[in-house]
């Protein structure tokens, strides 16, 4: 999966799961500031974010993310066995 891909399933579970519309979701886009993502909601994201990984995701992974964007490059790294940032 490329981080392209990443992004639009990202989108799609921001969209569906919390209601966010299309328009405030960038890249650059802050969870908890810009989306209104709490610690709640980030969990129940990396729950859904699970299936991708096809693994346990382990919550350290997304210790430093801060944006769409971390997001996408944590998960790119742990479906390529990278450490994630």
């Amino acid at each position: 999966m490329t981080k392209d891909d990443i992004y639009a399933t990202i989108i799609r579970i921001l969209q569906e799961t919390f209601e966010i519309e299309i328009s405030r979701i960038t890249p650059q886009a802050r969870l908890y500031e810009d989306l209104d993502i709490d610690s709640i909601d980030a969990v129940d994201l990396i729950v859904r974010l699970r299936p991708m990984v096809g693994k346990r995701l382990q919550p350290d992974a997304f210790k430093s993310v801060r944006t769409v964007q971390d997001v996408v490059d944590a998960m790119h790294n742990l479906m390529h066995d990278a450490p994630a940032v």
